[in-house]
């Protein structure tokens, strides 16, 4: 008895990705052979998209969670007709192609998200999941829905195993987040071995306490159940879903199936024969596509278009009816989200006034937030703290999908990893806050969002020992150095109330890449623009804030709350006749931008006493400071105890700034 031409289908998607690894001699060959009928499902039967518009925004979006298989997407999407060639698969993990060895956001059309980093992908589908709630209920209307789709996915045991999957889980049960449909790749095989080695739960039990709907399927090349099972998920409108799939990794490989050995190696040249012979494929041809499966994915493609038109007919009649939100459906979905909030910035202009920047930060989101109508936010449960709560905006929740402020609960890793997701559905503006010591849990993300050309703005408050009693397990001391460290993140240390508020300007007006704003829990003067030079510098990065008659004896370099105290300081040292620069540092990244010949305007390199004053490591300063150059840091961790105390202990005062500044000019 022949084959249908669904099996058919499936065997040439599971023979592209082993063709792929081969020739590569490099890859992962035994997920897509044991996954491929769940990705020829949806492609074929399940999910809306036109491959011709990849961005359509009512598309249904499907997230490889475990990229470590990108063969199996890579191989669907060429097939069903993205702009992903034949040649594209054969230069699969060679340098310059768009294949990569995992799938990267922005290089290959149909790739909606990179993964790779087990449980990023499973977490960025519900911050998709959250994009799709809110913009629904902000632009559906009872007769019209412009944005109703499903996010579906495959994760595997490894994505479930990161603690990242387990708080997102959690946040997707609890808000009833019903558009997500996961498949499980249960195919109980780890690099190790056996997942018995290492993981031992019931995982069906587990997901229906987060709240998920949960499903069984027994044998996945059951293609009617797979379908069957989806259908089924797309009708529980209130809950997660997960449809734990029994697979066997290598499927079809005589000598590899089933063991470790098949997940991250090719199978070697015989061992490829031999898996072609069992599918009934000719063993002398790679990349083989027969002329059936062809036809059939051609005859697929045809109808794939008229999911947009048929979408664009419910627009235009949306247009008609509802003209005022249909523009701003327009602007907010092209990233244009228009310049009003600008004018409603807020300065600071009582120079005799004491702010923490952290609540500074709060009077700028509270001044701009209705003016940008789909800003978006939260904190991982430090909403007092880190003053990130607009007074107008209501809790998105399961009752209210409106809602623009998020709950995310203490679930630091899944906020910044949900924050990608939401980034990346467009027509939204993320941010949260935490602590900045707490950096480190969100950093995997961070690092994803740099490395995807995402903006996600982070809200990083508590910025230093100023936060005081808390202690060291609270005050960041290397944070600083590891965050700039982040390549494509924008750092921001704000130095007072109207340097926070420019730092959001910038933030909002960023493109293609993460900014992180750092924030004092301490008050910090307003420093005087009359005197001192005007804030609208602080987008070069570093800036001179105040300057002396003529070449500087000294140059301070500083950030954050250290600006002001190296004011003071500047003040004493000019007053005992050592000309002394203040730089107000609050950005690397952007300084860097700059031409040459401003920033030897701004550091002369014919000036060598340079002092960088900075609550946290030392390191990286080196750069700006020079040979002849030190610092003020902190190269140990802090303590508990009131802010004051602890800034004098560590030497960041005014005194010891003269102090050095002197012994570094003997």
């Amino acid at each position: 008895m022949g084959k249908s031409i669904q099996e058919l289908s499936v065997d040439t998607i599971r023979l592209l990705a082993v063709d792929g690894v081969q020739k590569a001699n490099s890859g992962h060959p035994g997920m897509p052979m044991g996954c491929a009928p769940i990705a020829y499902v949806l492609y074929s039967k399940l999910m809306k998209y036109n491959p011709e518009n990849p961005n359509w925004v009512n598309r249904d979006r499907f997230i490889l969670s475990a990229g470590h298989g990108s063969m199996l997407l890579y191989s669907i999407l060429h097939l069903s007709g993205y702009n992903v060639t034949l040649d594209d698969l054969k230069n699969f993990r060679q340098l310059g192609s768009k294949t990569a060895g995992h799938p990267e956001f922005g290089m290959v059309d149909g790739v909606e998200t990179t993964t790779g980093p087990l449980g990023q992908g499973f977490t960025n589908a519900i911050g998709m999941a959250v994009a799709e709630a809110f913009l629904a209920a902000k632009f559906n209307k009872d007769d019209i829905k412009l944005i109703d789709h499903y996010i579906y996915g495959i994760c595997s045991d490894g994505d479930l195993m990161e603690g990242v999957s387990h708080e997102a889980a959690s946040f997707a049960g609890h808000n009833k987040l019903g558009k997500i449909i996961f498949f499980y790749d249960n195919n109980k095989i780890t690099i190790d071995g056996n997942l018995s080695l290492s993981m031992s739960e019931d995982v069906g039990k587990r997901f229906e306490a987060y709240g998920w709907h949960v499903q069984y399927v027994n044998d996945v090349n059951d293609l009617s159940q797979l379908e069957k099972t989806a259908i089924n998920a797309q009708e529980v409108k209130d809950k997660p879903s997960i449809i734990i799939t029994n697979t066997v990794i290598g499927y079809g490989s005589p000598n590899k199936k089933g063991t470790s050995g098949v997940h991250g190696s090719p199978l070697g040249e015989e061992e490829v024969k031999l898996t072609k012979r069992y599918f009934g494929f000719p063993e002398d041809k790679t990349f083989y596509i027969p002329e059936e499966v062809q036809k059939h994915f051609d005859e697929i493609k045809i109808s794939l278009p008229s999911n947009e038109m048929e979408w664009e007919k419910i627009f235009e009649l949306y247009k008609e009816k509802y003209p005022v939100d249909a523009k701003l459906y327009t602007d907010v979905m092209s990233g244009q989200f228009g310049t009003d909030w600008i004018s409603h910035l807020p300065s600071f202009d009582n120079y005799d006034e004491s702010v923490p920047t952290r609540s500074a930060s709060g009077k700028v989101l509270n001044a701009i937030g209705e003016y940008l109508p789909t800003l978006f936010g939260g904190s991982a449960d430090l909403t007092p703290s880190n003053n990130t709560q607009v007074k107008t905006f209501s809790d998105f929740s399961p009752s209210n999908y409106g809602g623009r402020y998020v709950r995310y609960g203490i679930r630091e890793h899944a906020m910044a990893s949900m924050m990608n997701g939401i980034a990346m559905y467009g027509g939204i503006i993320p941010y949260s806050g935490t602590f900045l010591v707490f950096s480190d849990y969100l950093r995997p993300a961070i690092r994803l969002a740099a490395l995807s050309h995402v903006k996600p703005i982070y809200v990083f408050t508590h910025d230093s020992i100023g936060l005081g009693e808390d202690g060291p397990t609270h005050q960041p001391i290397e944070h600083f150095a590891a965050l700039r460290s982040i390549p494509g993140l924008t750092v921001m240390r704000p130095a007072d109330a109207n340097e926070t508020a420019h730092a959001w300007k910038f933030a909002i007006e960023h493109k293609n890449g993460p900014v992180a704003i750092l924030l004092t829990r301490q008050n910090i003067p307003v420093i005087d623009r009359k005197k001192y030079a005007s804030v609208e510098n602080l987008n070069k990065g570093a800036y001179i804030l105040k300057d002396t008659v003529g070449i500087p004896d000294a140059i301070l370099l500083a950030s954050g709350s250290e600006v002001y105290i190296s004011l003071l300081a500047a003040e004493k040292l000019d007053s005992e006749g050592i000309k002394t620069r203040v730089v107000s540092f609050p950005s690397w990244e952007l300084f860097e931008k700059q031409s040459e010949d401003y920033k030897e305007n701004v550091l002369p390199k014919n000036v060598k006493l340079r002092l960088s004053v900075e609550a946290g490591v030392k390191f990286g300063w080196e750069k700006y400071i020079g040979d002849n150059g030190a610092s003020l840091s902190i190269e140990t961790y802090g303590a508990s105890g009131p802010y004051k105390e602890l800034f004098e202990k560590y030497g960041l005062t005014e005194e010891n700034i003269v102090g050095t500044v002197k012994n570094m000019k003997k």
